[in-house]
């Protein structure tokens, strides 16, 4: 029996799932606050990247879940992507994962046994990587094919980093290249390179442990990962919940090698078109901003990079520990400026 391919079962692939950060909005607008628990540190109400439980004077607990489906073929590839990118939270509130649940969700008859073991594979693989366990999980039958994690992890109370942390003055960094996006549309459409293949896979399994080190400085001060809803989404969160504006530039910005030629060429995602739509009069672009550049600043990044916000003062040094630990496209890409909150693109 011949089966399909695995993004031919999905309507959308990686975080270009995510619905709207407006949809989100609307969904979440009149839920009661969480904070009469007083040890919940971090909950709804920034749109941060995990759940942060205070359990003691010495340690946290940070919780999140991350699934989606397909974003390539390669079965084992999916598994790892997926299992890095649902890591990827737990580093950016500055924590160190401990343990994994899987969560899976298959098209029975759609997909063969070997296919489901391969997917498992992967996630194992990039956990084993972290050093921790998958210790259980949760498996149905679902119309499309749907894999992800729920990460637990740990962390000292002073070492917590949110996306609310940004002070003016502060530099930015961006940990990863950004392109994510087009480069699985144009997969999708079979129309990207073998080179631009393995250069998305590199960059997806790519854990953001980076995170968990950099919570140990004091000029590190806020923190979030980049995905779903392009830099432009999370920088905008970002600018929000710390009361402050961002300024980036765009010529700073890291791309994938080849994401500015399929960005032109018209490979952009429907994400990238709603993830615009949702950021209301938050954004401010230069006067001579391509749309094609601007399609790429929304571009949702299925296990993309950290954005860092620290001080300016040590940015070079920061970022020199980044690039040192792996992370050779990470850059200085804004800073934090006067300003009612939002983003400025330059």
């Amino acid at each position: 029996m011949t089966f399909p391919r695995l993004t031919e079962l999905a309507h959308g692939g990686g975080c270009g799932c995510k619905l709207a950060p407006s949809v989100l909005r609307d969904l979440l607008a009149d839920k009661p606050s969480a904070m009469p628990f007083a040890q919940l540190l971090v909950g709804t109400e920034s749109s941060d990247d995990a759940a942060v439980w205070q359990v003691d004077d010495r340690t946290c607990v940070i919780a999140t879940t991350d699934f989606f489906m397909p974003v390539v073929d390669d079965p084992f590839d999916f598994g790892r992507i997926a299992a890095t990118n649902a890591l990827s939270d737990v580093y950016a509130m500055g924590g160190k994962p401990i343990m994994a649940l899987a969560i899976l969700g298959m098209p029975l008859g759609k997909i063969d046994t070997e296919t489901v073991r391969a997917i498992l594979a992967g996630g194992e693989a990039v956990c084993a990587e972290a050093g921790i366990p998958i210790a259980g999980g949760h498996s149905i039958d679902s119309a499309e094919p749907i894999y992800g994690l729920a990460a637990i992890g740990l962390c000292a109370p002073g070492e917590v980093r949110r996306n609310t942390g940004a002070r003016r003055g502060d530099a930015l960094i961006l940990t990863k290249g950004i392109g994510v996006g087009v480069y699985s549309a144009a997969f999708k459409k079979e129309a990207l390179s073998k080179d631009a293949y393995d250069e998305m896979i590199a960059s997806t399994t790519l854990l953001n442990r980076i995170g968990h080190e950099l919570a140990k400085d004091d000029d590190v001060h806020g923190i979030t990962d980049v995905t779903g809803f392009g830099l432009l989404g999370h920088a905008l969160e970002m600018a929000r919940g710390s009361g402050v504006r961002l300024a980036i530039d765009h010529a700073a910005v890291p791309w994938l090698a080849q994401a500015e030629a399929l960005a032109q060429a018209g490979f952009i995602t429907g994400a990238s078109k709603r993830n615009w739509t949702s950021y209301g009069d938050g954004i401010a672009f230069a006067d001579d901003l391509p749309p094609w550049r601007r399609d790429l600043l929304t571009d949702p990044q299925t296990s993309g990079g950290l954005l860092v916000a620290c001080d300016a003062a040590h940015a070079e040094a920061i970022l020199r520990r980044i690039v040192d630990a792996g992370y050779p496209r990470a850059s200085i890409v804004g800073a934090v400026v006067e300003g009612a909150p939002g983003v400025d693109i330059l």
